[in-house]
């Protein structure tokens, strides 16, 4: 399907058909494709001109609003996208620790940089890509893989590997495998182990980072990170990242040091202003959070009744605003109880919601993100709509 336009909760495909969304433009329209205030400032700050190449001023009141909000940020570096924030934060990490090996975890997906496409999700997990083809063998030895909320596993890795970490990289709360939670303990026990090996602690937080809190993962599940990624939300829905964290690391970035990062579009004006306005709302209301957790909780309880009804094995995984479905008999903690789920029937169920007029994401190794232009009557027509295409399964 291709989109010809959206407007609140709904995205318009070229053929006139309506959708309710649960991707969000995959998080970033938090609250609601063409916000009339992001879409008044891009229009006034495109008269300017859309792109310098040079600093301006609203990167720096970016800069400022990101260290008000996110704990534990004393610097921030804005690029132009979420994969780009993490290649240059493990670039980084390995500057500051001249170390060279990283460790993430199955199933994580840390964009298309060659060091993450190692055991990755999303789109590599949906496609069943075990080896991508283009990433060299020196640049794959240099990744090493554990199971999320497995932090034994962890341990012995470093244990194997003494003084050759320069990164642990992790989703704080996963999306890229359908959204798993992080067991208590799991990343108490990274910082921890971070701390006492001095490894840099990497929260990829494209999709978490003020979607779950005005400060994030960090500011939610109560655990500080040396270096923070962002993407998605910081934009409005514009191509922007940034990766910040503590200013004894970032000062390490050039002109400051001599791990050398730049980009012509990074702090481009247009994302700038559209992040900003978005940003200001959620740190000037955060009350959004409650509303949009109110209405995460509703749909998972809908669903739930839903599901129970249907008698067949399924679980929902569910943290903040982000939701996911699985069609398993098992706990959904990690990838391996991601990819053993019954995930060809959640195929079927995502065909059958859409031509109902419901846009899921059309994998089962993604986080649904739910939007504020969301109606209770949005989610009742959700819920039943599931009820219908579960006769389908």
């Amino acid at each position: 399907m291709f989109i010809e336009r959206a407007q609140g909760a709904y995205l318009y495909d070229v053929d006139g058909n309506r959708y309710i969304d649960y991707i969000a433009s995959w998080g970033p329209m938090i609250l609601g494709h063409a916000w009339e205030p992001v879409v008044e400032a891009i229009r006034e700050y495109a008269a300017y001109s859309t792109s310098y190449g040079a600093p301006t001023e609203l990167e720096v009141k970016m800069a400022e609003l990101i260290r008000e909000m996110a704990p534990n940020v004393d610097m921030v570096r804005m690029v132009s996208s979420g994969t780009e924030a993490c290649m240059s934060a493990i670039r980084l990490a390995r500057g500051y620790t001249r170390r060279n090996r990283i460790i993430k975890f199955e199933g994580h997906y840390h964009g298309h940089a060659d060091p993450f496409l190692v055991k990755a999700g999303s789109g590599v997990a949906t496609f069943n890509i075990q080896t991508v083809p283009g990433v060299t063998p020196g640049v794959a030895q240099d990744t090493l893989t554990a199971a999320y909320n497995d932090l034994a596993e962890v341990q012995r890795l470093v244990a194997a590997h003494a003084g050759e970490i320069a990164a642990i990289i992790v989703e704080p709360v996963a999306g890229n495998m359908g959204c798993i939670l992080p067991e208590p303990g799991f990343l108490e026990g990274l910082r921890t182990l971070c701390d006492a090996e001095g490894i840099v602690l990497v929260f990829d937080e494209v999709m978490t980072g003020f979607r779950l809190a005005p400060g994030g993962a960090q500011e939610r599940l109560g655990i500080r990170a040396d270096l923070i990624t962002y993407g998605k939300v910081i934009g409005g829905g514009m191509p922007v990242g940034a990766f910040g964290g503590r200013g004894e690391i970032m000062q390490h970035i050039a002109p400051l040091g001599n791990v050398y990062q730049a980009g012509t579009l990074s702090g481009n004006p247009i994302a700038m202003i559209a992040g900003y306005t978005v940003l200001k709302q959620l740190k000037d209301n955060p009350s959004i959070y409650k509303e949009l957790e109110d209405k995460t909780l509703y749909l998972r309880n809908g669903l739930d009744r839903v599901f129970a009804a249907w008698s067949r094995p399924y679980r929902i995984n569910q943290f903040g605003s982000m939701i996911s479905v699985h069609f398993s008999d098992h706990p959904v903690r990690d990838f391996a109880t991601a990819a053993s789920a019954q995930n060809e029937r959640f195929k079927v169920f995502f065909h059958a919601m859409l031509r109902q007029g419901v846009y899921l994401p059309p994998s089962a190794f993604e986080s649904w993100f739910l939007n504020n232009a969301l109606t209770y009557t949005d989610l009742d027509e959700t819920i039943g709509v599931a009820a219908e295409s579960l006769k389908e399964i």
